[in-house]
């Protein structure tokens, strides 16, 4: 049986945010304790950590750090300075609607909470709740959306991956890697072609190295290989991950999404969305409304090891793109595999 261990990619330990370092893999495995919000916000903005419900989890255990590091005894101009510190930190990422969702979520407990007359101390204490459940629930998240994924797996699967959509992209159990995982624990069959997924290579140092740890076969591919495999090989599905997910399904998520996704429709490949309902943006009618992070140019200059381009020369780094719903066969989430419209709390259509 494969090794599937949850990974610890975030979690609270004596005040400090832990997080593994994703820069360092796959040649080490370090863990980092962050003290403060401000070094928190570093590390998400070099992508120390990264993946939307990562980030999400990591923001709540920042508020949750902020609220422990604030000093004061009046609960209003308390909880006003932990949000300036909270506004901070969703300001790391835009493009990634968990981050500002789940900080959000942790800010709205505390100013309820002083509504009913609670103390600046049982208001840090809730605030470290409300971020370990953010944490808990993320990792039952996973599980559900491993769950409904696998269904649409064959005994033996073939799928491809863009990005890092396992354990690392979560609290631990993973989203569209995540489906091949449960897959597996269910005793199918499944063989992964990962996308290398550049300028930073999340595929390739990040999601190989969750599948060799798991002991799941997969080959490794450059981002232009895609359409050329979804032509001539067996493919049975693509698995995407998500960072917002508007009302009518366009998707973003990681630069490239966009050209396997055209692909995959012109040969007739089912591409899933795998993500948790804190990814889905329901205010924004269509992807138009999607702020896209552009990241250093050097980004692209350069390669591991030093620069690959001349000197002058000058590079676009957009960290995503938008997949037109259309080209979407279905959005995996906790709650099954659902199609628009998407609505707030229920039933949803399939």
């Amino acid at each position: 049986m494969p090794d599937l261990e949850i990974i610890e990619t975030v979690r609270w330990r004596d005040g400090m945010v832990r997080i593994l370092d994703q820069t360092r893999l796959p040649a080490e495995e370090v863990y980092l304790d962050l003290a403060t919000t401000a070094e928190v916000i570093e590390a998400i903005r070099r992508l120390a950590v990264r993946g939307a419900p990562a980030i999400g989890v990591t923001g709540a255990l920042a508020v949750a750090q902020a609220a422990a590091q604030t000093g004061g005894n009046a609960a209003p101009e308390w909880i006003a300075r932990v949000q300036e510190s909270a506004r901070a930190v969703a300001d790391a990422r835009p493009t990634a609607v968990n981050l500002q969702w789940a900080v959000d979520r942790v800010v709205s407990v505390l100013w309820r909470a002083a509504g009913s007359g609670a103390s600046v101390e049982a208001l840090r204490a809730l605030a470290l709740a409300e971020a370990q459940s953010i944490l808990e629930e993320d990792l039952a998240l996973s599980a559900a959306m491993g769950a409904h994924g696998a269904s649409l797996l064959p005994q033996d699967g073939r799928v491809l991956t863009h990005c890092n959509t396992g354990g690392l992209a979560t609290a631990g159990g993973g989203t569209a890697l995540g489906v091949v995982f449960e897959a597996v624990r269910q005793g199918k069959r499944a063989f992964v072609y990962a996308n290398e997924t550049r300028p930073l290579l999340q595929g390739a140092r990040l999601t190989t190295w969750e599948l060799q740890r798991a002991g799941i076969p997969f080959a490794l591919l450059c981002d232009g290989a895609s359409a050329w495999l979804l032509r001539t090989r067996r493919i049975d599905a693509v698995l995407v991950g998500a960072d917002r997910v508007a009302a009518n399904g366009d998707t973003a998520n990681k630069i490239g999404t966009l050209s396997v996704a055209l692909a995959a429709r012109a040969f007739k490949v089912p591409l899933y969305v795998v993500a948790p309902r804190s990814s889905f943006d329901l205010s924004l009618a269509d992807g138009q409304g999607i702020p896209i992070e552009e990241r250093d140019p050097e980004e692209v200059l350069s390669w591991p090891g030093g620069r690959v381009a001349p000197e002058g020369a000058e590079a676009w780094n957009p960290a995503f793109d938008v997949t037109p719903a259309g080209l979407v066969s279905g959005w995996v989430t906790e709650r099954g595999v659902e199609r628009p419209p998407f609505i707030e709390t229920g039933e949803t259509e399939a």
